[in-house]
């Protein structure tokens, strides 16, 4: 889920909310994708994107290299980098991933970018988001509607009746959506040649901020929820390969140290919009 966006911002497409409407209308993969594309307008015009050429061409050709490897076709998958220094990573329907500058900073190697990457195309994959809004119905699809056709959105009523009334649109990702996206995950990173030790790996640096600096890691573990047993849960995920398929995956490249240095070498990020 989106982090730091305000949430009057997050105008629905009109045909989206229709659909959300009737219970019995699933969402196309092409209606998913254009809402996909009008979010990642909104997104753009509210959180600092780097458009440094090296960072972007990196991103990018980590990013394809595993989406390319998934069952799911007919994407055109964007792959972006956020200038905060908060620790997240969220991806919206139809294929747009993005992950922080802060995040980026704290792994290690590139298989531990790579298995957040994996992680956000497993829910975008999956669909998760998708499915949150197709569940949503009555009050929450009604309220998405008056939003989208008038400004009581705008109002501190609005706003208060959004925060309620919409919270099955805005909610984390369950528990079970978290496991499914990590299954994805190891299974996307070693279909793509890369180490899967980078995700329990990944979990436990963020573990650890969490007990050093809770303040840098609140948005992740709003939309993400981590326990050790995820932890534990992915490491059994991976015991379960042969050895033999595991051997010589890769954990670590000179194209992500170069990309790392280059990332620390930029400005330090902008402070976040007070919403």
């Amino acid at each position: 889920m989106i982090i730091g966006i305000r949430r009057s911002a997050l105008r629905w497409p009109l045909a989206a909310v229709v659909l959300m409407v009737s219970a019995s209308c699933a969402i196309s993969q092409q209606q998913e994708q254009q809402m996909g594309a009008d979010y990642s307008t909104q997104i753009a015009e509210q959180l600092p994107l780097l458009t440094d050429p090296q960072v972007v061409r990196y991103i990018t050709e980590l990013g394809n290299s595993l989406a390319k490897v998934t069952d799911t076709q007919g994407l055109t998958w964007h792959f972006t980098v956020v200038d905060s220094k908060e620790i997240n990573a969220f991806a919206v329907p139809g294929g747009w991933v993005y992950v922080n500058r802060g995040l980026i900073e704290k792994a290690q190697n590139m298989s531990e970018l790579a298995g957040v990457l994996a992680h956000e195309i497993g829910h975008v994959t999956q669909r998760h988001s998708v499915q949150q809004m197709q569940q949503a119905q009555g009050a929450d699809a009604s309220l998405m509607l008056l939003c989208t056709l008038t400004e009581v959105c705008e109002s501190g009523t609005g706003q208060a009746a959004i925060n309620v009334g919409g919270s099955a649109l805005f909610a984390k990702f369950s528990r079970s959506d978290e496991e499914e996206a990590d299954a994805e995950a190891v299974r996307t990173t070693v279909k793509a040649g890369i180490s899967p030790d980078g995700i329990p790996e990944m979990f436990q640096i963020l573990l650890r901020e969490r007990q050093s600096n809770p303040n840098a890691v609140d948005a992740f573990f709003a939309t993400h929820p981590i326990a050790e047993d995820r932890i534990t849960t992915t490491q059994a995920l991976i015991d379960a390969y042969p050895p033999s398929q595991l051997r010589g995956l890769v954990v670590d490249t000179p194209a992500f140290e170069s990309f790392r240095r280059r990332l620390l070498a930029l400005p330090p990020s902008p402070a976040p919009k007070k919403a």
